[in-house]
């Protein structure tokens, strides 16, 4: 038996995900149909709401539904030190930690040559600008510890150095291979008191 175009492009559709495969998207889509065809509208409707609302702010690159966001109006961040991290969870592991009072920048990836995914896929060249602007006086390289985020965090590093910019990469507090959205406040806020000098 043939299944319906239109219940074939949804299963695909869901494929996008990550870690999402041919029989996930088709256990999700009959669940949402069969039994959530509710939570299904809801999921499309947000979806598309999201589409058309949901930008990256000028300044710090985050998700936003506004040109610059609240976290970077704030008078009450020390706008001299700017942190840099992969992914907007990232910026958001860092806040629930408290123990950052800077601003950010959201590098949106991480460079990875063997992906594909070089200095232009991750915005360096609005971190520069954003860097190099006379108010930041320390950059704090926030990346994972994986070979990736090493790799982008050296690279980073190397390029603002060289403009007189001060870099500082988080402590190792974190484990080895270990992303910032997993860890622990406590050892995140260790990690990030613990900084030291890039080299």
């Amino acid at each position: 038996m043939k299944t319906p175009d239109s219940l074939d492009a949804l299963m695909d559709a869901l494929r996008c995900l990550p870690g999402v495969g041919p029989k996930s998207a088709q256990r999700m889509a009959y669940h949402l149909l069969q039994r959530d065809q509710t939570g299904a509208r809801r999921l499309a409707q947000s979806l598309l709401r999201a589409l058309d609302t949901v930008r990256h702010c000028q300044k710090c690159n985050t998700f936003s539904e506004v040109e610059v966001c609240d976290l970077c109006l704030s008078a009450k961040r020390d706008a001299s030190l700017l942190c840099v991290v992969e992914m907007p969870a990232d910026l958001v592991m860092m806040e629930q930690a408290h123990c950052f009072r800077g601003m950010y920048f959201v590098l949106m990836g991480r460079l990875s040559p063997l992906d594909g995914i070089g200095p232009k896929d991750v915005h360096l060249d609005r971190l520069i600008r954003r860097a190099t602007d006379g108010v930041v006086q320390e950059v704090i390289l926030a990346t994972n510890y994986t070979t990736e985020g090493e790799a982008t965090a050296h690279y980073i590093g190397e390029l603002l150095q060289s403009r007189g910019i001060r870099v500082t990469r988080i402590a190792r507090g974190l484990p080895v291979g270990g992303e910032l959205e997993h860890v622990d406040s406590g050892t995140l806020a260790q990690a990030v008191y613990e900084r030291r000098n890039v080299v």
